[in-house]
């Protein structure tokens, strides 16, 4: 390699490594303003139809918020209903889960040896983690709580100020760079909220198709499984994965027949062509063309370095990194390692 090249890279290592330790040490800081900045992308272009029409700033953005504030609780209130109505049929279902493990422990003894103390030491174990991580969750609720609080304030911060932010941004650049600055701004921002518009659409259809293919197999809750498999399909591969293994442990308890399982299968498959095959393309008319490895990259990298939060986030990121890249130089390395070969 030669020297001048071996020191771009050294440069660049020393630079992400920097970055990566800010990333992880401000992740308190960091993942609110971060939400509340693809919020605020969100509600520009209603708050600017709502000042048009004469409303003032504050009061666009408050109603703004408040629409947000709306869906959202009324999402999570029908996610907590249908878990309440699920946790009020457990009863029947532990039933047969109790049959069932207790064949399992048979055929677990009989073909491999396996005493049933071993079972119990190996159950004990697992329950003892489940708990940990249980616990864990709990004492970091307090944090997910007063992140959750803060972040509509830095919302209605970024739309308020957002004429002083674009100016602090544009200071940056030369005069004859500040229109096409601008115009990368505009173009970012309405792309991301066609495409959340769009995904919104998806959603919706996808997890009203999976609830009724598992109403026809007559699993119980479908709209509850129905919806949390569509709203996981936003993690390429391994989402709807996750999101299947509870109906089909569900269908496998529950019901007599292995074709019910398979049958959850089936619906999922089926949705997920008819998604990425029909109903994307027609919903989604500004595609975020990011390739299926630098999206699974960039969600782990997320994972480790934010949780769960970052596996959320870094994805919309790297998809605007994307459509600028593709308007500063569209043939450019990262708009080339960023995109999907089309």
């Amino acid at each position: 390699m030669q020297p001048d090249k071996l020191k771009d890279l050294s440069r660049w290592l020393i630079i992400g490594s920097i970055i990566f330790f800010l990333l992880y040490t401000g992740r308190t800081m960091f993942v609110p303003v971060c939400f509340a900045l693809l919020i605020a992308f969100l509600l520009y272009p209603v708050c600017r139809w709502l000042e048009s029409k004469g409303f003032g700033r504050s009061l666009a953005i408050a109603t703004g918020l408040l629409a947000v504030t709306l869906i959202l609780g009324s999402v999570v209130y029908l996610l907590i209903s249908q878990f309440a109505a699920f946790s009020e049929s457990w009863s029947g279902i532990s039933v047969k889960l109790d049959k069932t493990l207790n064949d399992l422990s048979v055929m677990l003894t009989d073909t491999f040896g396996i005493s049933k103390e071993g079972q119990n030491e190996w159950l004990k174990k697992a329950l003892n983690e489940v708990i940990s991580a249980a616990g864990s969750t709990l004492l970091g609720s307090g944090a997910s709580l007063a992140i959750a609080l803060i972040i509509p304030v830095y919302t209605a911060l970024f739309l308020y100020h957002r004429r002083m932010l674009v100016g602090v941004l544009l200071d940056q650049f030369r005069a004859g760079q500040r229109s096409q600055v601008v115009g990368i701004l505009h173009k970012v921002i309405q792309t991301y909220y066609n495409f959340i518009k769009g995904m919104i659409v998806v959603y919706l259809c996808v997890g009203l198709l999976n609830s009724l293919g598992l109403l026809l197999l007559d699993i119980p809750q479908a709209f509850l499984f129905g919806f949390v498999a569509s709203i996981l399909t936003f993690i390429p591969y391994v989402g709807i994965m996750i999101a299947s293994l509870l109906p089909i442990s569900v269908a496998w308890v529950t019901k007599d027949s292995l074709w019910y399982p398979m049958g959850v299968v089936i619906v999922f498959a089926v949705v997920q062509y008819l998604e990425a095959n029909l109903i994307f393309p027609l919903a989604v008319s500004s595609r975020l063309k990011i390739n299926t490895l630098v999206t699974l990259l960039v969600m782990f990298a997320g994972g480790i370095l934010w949780g769960a939060a970052g596996m959320i986030l870094f994805i919309p990121f790297i998809a605007i990194g994307k459509l600028i890249a593709d308007e500063v130089n569209p043939h450019g390395t990262w708009a080339r390692v960023l995109g999907n070969g089309e």
